[in-house]
Protein backbone atom coordinates (compact mmCIF):
# COMPACT_ATOMS: atom_id res chain seq x y z
CA UNK A 1 0.00 0.00 0.00
CA UNK A 2 1.34 3.46 -0.95
CA UNK A 3 1.21 5.15 2.45
CA UNK A 4 3.63 7.81 3.66
CA UNK A 5 3.85 10.23 6.53
CA UNK A 6 3.46 13.90 5.67
CA UNK A 7 6.84 15.61 5.44
CA UNK A 8 8.28 19.00 4.59
CA UNK A 9 10.04 17.55 1.57
CA UNK A 10 9.56 14.31 -0.28
CA UNK A 11 11.88 11.36 0.13
CA UNK A 12 13.17 9.08 -2.60
CA UNK A 13 10.81 6.42 -1.23
CA UNK A 14 7.79 8.67 -1.67
CA UNK A 15 8.76 9.49 -5.25
CA UNK A 16 9.29 5.80 -5.96
CA UNK A 17 5.91 4.79 -4.53
CA UNK A 18 4.02 7.43 -6.50
CA UNK A 19 5.87 6.53 -9.69
CA UNK A 20 5.25 2.84 -9.03
CA UNK A 21 1.56 2.97 -8.15
CA UNK A 22 0.21 6.26 -9.52
CA UNK A 23 -1.09 7.39 -6.13
CA UNK A 24 0.03 8.00 -2.57
CA UNK A 25 -1.71 8.46 0.79
CA UNK A 26 -0.49 11.34 2.95
CA UNK A 27 -1.37 10.43 6.52
CA UNK A 28 -2.87 12.70 9.19
CA UNK A 29 -2.91 15.93 7.22
CA UNK A 30 -5.90 17.13 9.23
CA UNK A 31 -6.56 16.61 12.93
CA UNK A 32 -9.58 14.85 14.42
CA UNK A 33 -10.95 18.22 15.55
CA UNK A 34 -10.57 19.70 12.06
CA UNK A 35 -12.32 16.70 10.53
CA UNK A 36 -15.14 16.84 13.09
CA UNK A 37 -15.73 20.51 12.32
CA UNK A 38 -15.67 19.82 8.57
CA UNK A 39 -18.27 17.08 8.96
CA UNK A 40 -20.47 19.39 11.02
CA UNK A 41 -20.22 21.86 8.16
CA UNK A 42 -21.22 19.19 5.62
CA UNK A 43 -24.18 18.24 7.84
CA UNK A 44 -25.29 21.87 8.02
CA UNK A 45 -25.29 22.26 4.23
CA UNK A 46 -26.36 18.75 3.27
CA UNK A 47 -30.10 19.16 2.85
CA UNK A 48 -29.73 22.33 0.77
CA UNK A 49 -26.80 21.37 -1.46
CA UNK A 50 -26.84 17.56 -1.80
CA UNK A 51 -27.72 16.16 -5.22
CA UNK A 52 -28.14 12.41 -5.63
CA UNK A 53 -27.47 10.78 -9.00
CA UNK A 54 -30.77 8.95 -9.52
CA UNK A 55 -31.47 9.75 -13.18
CA UNK A 56 -30.20 6.80 -15.24
CA UNK A 57 -28.47 9.21 -17.64
CA UNK A 58 -26.11 10.43 -14.90
CA UNK A 59 -25.51 7.18 -13.01
CA UNK A 60 -21.87 6.13 -12.74
CA UNK A 61 -22.26 2.36 -13.19
CA UNK A 62 -24.15 -0.11 -15.32
CA UNK A 63 -27.13 -1.82 -13.63
CA UNK A 64 -26.21 -5.07 -11.88
CA UNK A 65 -22.51 -4.60 -12.59
CA UNK A 66 -19.74 -5.30 -10.10
CA UNK A 67 -19.57 -1.65 -9.02
CA UNK A 68 -23.31 -0.94 -8.94
CA UNK A 69 -23.68 -1.52 -5.19
CA UNK A 70 -26.21 -3.68 -3.40
CA UNK A 71 -29.09 -1.17 -3.46
CA UNK A 72 -29.94 0.05 -6.98
CA UNK A 73 -32.18 2.77 -5.55
CA UNK A 74 -29.17 4.66 -4.16
CA UNK A 75 -26.89 6.84 -6.26
CA UNK A 76 -23.78 8.81 -5.45
CA UNK A 77 -24.43 12.13 -3.70
CA UNK A 78 -22.54 15.29 -4.72
CA UNK A 79 -22.33 18.60 -2.82
CA UNK A 80 -20.82 21.70 -4.40
CA UNK A 81 -19.94 25.21 -3.15
CA UNK A 82 -17.58 23.90 -0.46
CA UNK A 83 -15.04 26.73 -0.88
CA UNK A 84 -17.76 29.24 -0.01
CA UNK A 85 -18.64 27.53 3.29
CA UNK A 86 -17.46 29.77 6.11
CA UNK A 87 -17.94 27.45 9.11
CA UNK A 88 -14.52 25.83 8.62
CA UNK A 89 -11.23 26.71 6.95
CA UNK A 90 -10.41 23.09 6.09
CA UNK A 91 -11.78 23.16 2.56
CA UNK A 92 -9.80 26.30 1.67
CA UNK A 93 -6.69 25.02 3.43
CA UNK A 94 -6.41 22.08 1.03
CA UNK A 95 -5.19 24.60 -1.56
CA UNK A 96 -2.02 25.57 0.33
CA UNK A 97 -1.66 23.28 3.34
CA UNK A 98 2.02 23.11 4.39
CA UNK A 99 1.84 19.30 4.55
CA UNK A 100 0.50 19.12 0.99
CA UNK A 101 2.39 21.87 -0.88
CA UNK A 102 5.61 19.78 -1.16
CA UNK A 103 3.61 17.04 -2.91
CA UNK A 104 1.90 19.54 -5.20
CA UNK A 105 5.27 21.02 -6.15
CA UNK A 106 6.83 17.59 -6.67
CA UNK A 107 4.02 16.17 -8.81
CA UNK A 108 2.73 19.33 -10.56
CA UNK A 109 5.53 21.89 -10.35
CA UNK A 110 5.59 25.38 -8.89
CA UNK A 111 2.70 27.54 -9.99
CA UNK A 112 0.26 24.62 -9.66
CA UNK A 113 -3.37 25.65 -9.93
CA UNK A 114 -6.82 24.41 -8.97
CA UNK A 115 -8.44 23.08 -12.14
CA UNK A 116 -11.93 21.85 -11.14
CA UNK A 117 -14.49 23.08 -8.66
CA UNK A 118 -14.00 20.91 -5.55
CA UNK A 119 -16.96 19.07 -4.07
CA UNK A 120 -18.08 16.50 -1.51
CA UNK A 121 -18.72 12.92 -2.62
CA UNK A 122 -21.01 10.89 -0.34
CA UNK A 123 -22.19 7.30 -0.53
CA UNK A 124 -24.73 5.64 1.74
CA UNK A 125 -24.73 1.91 2.42
CA UNK A 126 -25.56 0.02 -0.77
CA UNK A 127 -24.89 3.04 -2.99
CA UNK A 128 -23.35 2.54 -6.41
CA UNK A 129 -19.69 3.30 -6.99
CA UNK A 130 -18.13 4.46 -10.26
CA UNK A 131 -16.96 2.30 -13.15
CA UNK A 132 -13.24 2.48 -13.90
CA UNK A 133 -12.24 5.57 -15.86
CA UNK A 134 -9.27 7.80 -16.62
CA UNK A 135 -5.81 6.65 -17.60
CA UNK A 136 -2.89 8.13 -19.51
CA UNK A 137 -4.10 5.65 -22.11
CA UNK A 138 -7.88 5.86 -21.80
CA UNK A 139 -9.14 2.75 -20.05
CA UNK A 140 -12.15 2.45 -22.38
CA UNK A 141 -10.99 3.67 -25.80
CA UNK A 142 -7.25 3.09 -25.71
CA UNK A 143 -6.66 6.68 -26.91
CA UNK A 144 -3.84 8.79 -25.48
CA UNK A 145 -5.18 11.20 -22.84
CA UNK A 146 -2.67 14.05 -22.98
CA UNK A 147 -4.92 16.13 -20.69
CA UNK A 148 -4.72 13.46 -17.96
CA UNK A 149 -1.26 12.11 -18.72
CA UNK A 150 1.41 11.03 -16.25
CA UNK A 151 5.08 11.40 -17.14
CA UNK A 152 8.46 11.11 -15.48
CA UNK A 153 11.44 12.49 -17.38
CA UNK A 154 14.94 12.80 -15.93
CA UNK A 155 13.58 12.25 -12.45
CA UNK A 156 10.87 14.93 -12.73
CA UNK A 157 7.30 13.70 -12.17
CA UNK A 158 4.47 15.59 -13.83
CA UNK A 159 0.73 14.99 -13.94
CA UNK A 160 -1.42 16.93 -16.38
CA UNK A 161 -4.18 16.52 -13.81
CA UNK A 162 -3.91 15.27 -10.24
CA UNK A 163 -6.65 14.64 -7.71
CA UNK A 164 -6.52 15.27 -3.97
CA UNK A 165 -9.16 13.38 -2.01
CA UNK A 166 -9.60 14.50 1.60
CA UNK A 167 -10.95 11.60 3.64
CA UNK A 168 -13.73 12.72 6.02
CA UNK A 169 -14.86 9.26 7.22
CA UNK A 170 -12.68 6.15 7.62
CA UNK A 171 -12.48 3.77 4.67
CA UNK A 172 -11.16 0.46 6.08
CA UNK A 173 -10.40 -2.62 4.00
CA UNK A 174 -13.55 -4.03 2.43
CA UNK A 175 -15.59 -0.86 2.94
CA UNK A 176 -15.84 -0.02 -0.75
CA UNK A 177 -15.42 3.50 -2.04
CA UNK A 178 -12.36 4.70 -3.94
CA UNK A 179 -10.47 2.05 -5.87
CA UNK A 180 -7.53 2.13 -8.25
CA UNK A 181 -5.63 -0.06 -10.69
CA UNK A 182 -2.11 0.29 -9.35
CA UNK A 183 0.50 1.09 -11.98
CA UNK A 184 -2.07 1.72 -14.72
CA UNK A 185 -0.73 5.25 -15.31
CA UNK A 186 1.96 3.46 -17.34
CA UNK A 187 -0.37 1.08 -19.17
CA UNK A 188 -0.41 1.14 -22.99
CA UNK A 189 -3.72 -0.55 -23.74
CA UNK A 190 -7.40 -0.23 -22.92
CA UNK A 191 -8.90 -2.54 -20.31
CA UNK A 192 -11.45 -5.30 -20.94
CA UNK A 193 -15.01 -3.98 -20.60
CA UNK A 194 -15.75 -6.64 -17.99
CA UNK A 195 -12.95 -5.23 -15.81
CA UNK A 196 -14.09 -1.63 -16.29
CA UNK A 197 -17.50 -2.57 -14.89
CA UNK A 198 -16.05 -4.60 -12.02
CA UNK A 199 -17.32 -7.96 -13.22
CA UNK A 200 -13.96 -9.64 -13.86
CA UNK A 201 -10.30 -9.27 -12.90
CA UNK A 202 -11.33 -7.87 -9.53
CA UNK A 203 -7.98 -8.89 -8.06
CA UNK A 204 -6.39 -5.98 -9.95
CA UNK A 205 -8.87 -3.40 -8.60
CA UNK A 206 -7.48 -2.21 -5.28
CA UNK A 207 -9.24 -0.29 -2.50
CA UNK A 208 -6.71 1.66 -0.39
CA UNK A 209 -7.33 1.78 3.36
CA UNK A 210 -7.59 5.37 4.59
CA UNK A 211 -8.56 7.16 7.78
CA UNK A 212 -10.34 10.45 8.35
CA UNK A 213 -7.76 13.22 8.04
CA UNK A 214 -5.69 11.47 5.36
CA UNK A 215 -5.35 12.92 1.87
CA UNK A 216 -5.09 10.54 -1.07
CA UNK A 217 -3.25 12.02 -4.06
CA UNK A 218 -3.63 10.24 -7.38
CA UNK A 219 -2.81 10.95 -10.98
CA UNK A 220 -5.85 11.19 -13.22
CA UNK A 221 -3.60 9.21 -15.55
CA UNK A 222 -4.06 6.25 -13.19
CA UNK A 223 -7.22 4.22 -13.86
CA UNK A 224 -9.56 4.57 -10.90
CA UNK A 225 -13.19 4.37 -9.83
CA UNK A 226 -15.29 3.50 -6.79
CA UNK A 227 -16.80 0.34 -5.37
CA UNK A 228 -20.27 0.14 -3.89
CA UNK A 229 -20.27 1.33 -0.27
CA UNK A 230 -20.57 -1.43 2.35
CA UNK A 231 -20.44 0.38 5.70
CA UNK A 232 -23.39 1.42 7.88
CA UNK A 233 -22.09 5.00 8.02
CA UNK A 234 -21.82 7.38 5.09
CA UNK A 235 -18.71 7.57 2.97
CA UNK A 236 -17.47 11.16 2.63
CA UNK A 237 -14.53 12.70 0.80
CA UNK A 238 -13.78 16.19 -0.49
CA UNK A 239 -12.37 15.90 -4.01
CA UNK A 240 -10.08 18.47 -5.65
CA UNK A 241 -8.20 18.45 -8.96
CA UNK A 242 -4.99 20.37 -9.55
CA UNK A 243 -2.90 20.98 -12.67
CA UNK A 244 0.49 22.44 -13.58
CA UNK A 245 0.67 26.17 -14.27
CA UNK A 246 0.19 25.82 -18.04
CA UNK A 247 -2.32 22.95 -18.06
CA UNK A 248 -6.10 23.18 -18.06
CA UNK A 249 -8.99 20.72 -18.23
CA UNK A 250 -11.91 22.48 -16.53
CA UNK A 251 -13.30 25.91 -17.42
CA UNK A 252 -15.00 27.13 -14.24
CA UNK A 253 -12.25 29.72 -13.85
CA UNK A 254 -13.64 31.45 -16.98
CA UNK A 255 -17.25 31.64 -15.90
CA UNK A 256 -17.66 34.78 -13.77
CA UNK A 257 -16.01 37.33 -11.51
CA UNK A 258 -12.77 39.21 -12.06
CA UNK A 259 -9.36 38.07 -10.90
CA UNK A 260 -6.00 39.00 -12.34
CA UNK A 261 -6.59 38.33 -16.03
CA UNK A 262 -10.13 38.40 -17.35
CA UNK A 263 -12.90 36.32 -15.86
CA UNK A 264 -12.43 34.26 -12.75
CA UNK A 265 -13.91 31.67 -10.45
CA UNK A 266 -17.28 32.40 -8.80
CA UNK A 267 -16.84 35.44 -6.56
CA UNK A 268 -18.30 33.64 -3.52
CA UNK A 269 -15.29 31.37 -3.10
CA UNK A 270 -12.80 34.21 -2.53
CA UNK A 271 -14.34 35.34 0.76
CA UNK A 272 -11.93 34.61 3.60
CA UNK A 273 -9.15 33.32 1.35
CA UNK A 274 -5.50 34.09 1.99
CA UNK A 275 -3.23 35.50 -0.70
CA UNK A 276 -1.51 32.13 -1.11
CA UNK A 277 -4.86 30.42 -1.64
CA UNK A 278 -5.86 33.02 -4.21
CA UNK A 279 -2.59 32.33 -6.06
CA UNK A 280 -3.71 28.72 -6.56
CA UNK A 281 -6.82 30.02 -8.34
CA UNK A 282 -4.91 31.87 -11.05
CA UNK A 283 -5.75 30.91 -14.65
CA UNK A 284 -3.29 28.83 -16.70
CA UNK A 285 -0.20 30.64 -17.97
CA UNK A 286 3.56 30.13 -17.73
CA UNK A 287 5.40 30.78 -14.49
CA UNK A 288 7.72 33.38 -16.08
CA UNK A 289 4.82 35.70 -16.90
CA UNK A 290 4.46 37.33 -13.47
CA UNK A 291 2.88 34.24 -11.93
CA UNK A 292 2.60 34.22 -8.15
CA UNK A 293 4.35 31.10 -6.84
CA UNK A 294 3.92 29.54 -3.42
CA UNK A 295 6.99 29.00 -1.27
CA UNK A 296 7.88 25.42 -0.41
CA UNK A 297 5.93 25.58 2.86
CA UNK A 298 2.93 27.31 1.30
CA UNK A 299 3.21 30.21 3.73
CA UNK A 300 4.52 32.89 1.38
CA UNK A 301 4.84 33.78 -2.28
CA UNK A 302 7.30 35.03 -4.86
CA UNK A 303 6.64 36.34 -8.36
CA UNK A 304 8.39 34.83 -11.37
CA UNK A 305 8.87 37.51 -13.99
CA UNK A 306 10.60 38.57 -17.20
CA UNK A 307 12.58 41.78 -17.38
CA UNK A 308 10.76 45.10 -17.52
CA UNK A 309 12.48 45.80 -20.85
CA UNK A 310 10.86 42.72 -22.42
CA UNK A 311 7.46 43.60 -21.03
CA UNK A 312 7.82 47.15 -22.31
CA UNK A 313 8.75 45.84 -25.76
CA UNK A 314 5.73 43.51 -25.83
CA UNK A 315 3.53 46.44 -24.86
CA UNK A 316 4.82 48.36 -27.86
CA UNK A 317 4.35 45.41 -30.22
CA UNK A 318 1.07 43.91 -28.99
CA UNK A 319 -0.50 46.64 -26.88
CA UNK A 320 -0.14 44.32 -23.89
CA UNK A 321 2.72 43.50 -21.53
CA UNK A 322 2.13 39.83 -22.27
CA UNK A 323 2.42 38.12 -25.62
Amino acid sequence: MSVTKASESLTDTERYLFDLNGYIVVKNVFSKDEIAKANECVDAHFERTAHERLNPSIRNTLPNSGMAGTDPSKGRIDLGHILSWQETDLFKNVLDHPKLVPYYHEFLGKGYRMDHMPFIIAQNKGSEGFSLHGGTIDVSSGAYNHFLAYSCQQGIIRNSLMAASVVLHDQPAGSGGFCIVRGSHKSNFKAPASMINGNEYKEFIYQPETEAGDVLLFSEGTVHGALGWEMDYQRRVALYRFAPATCCYGRSYMEEGEVGMGKGWPAEIYEGMTETQKAVLLPPYATRLDRVLLDDDGQGTTVSSRSEAKKKFDKEVFGSRYF
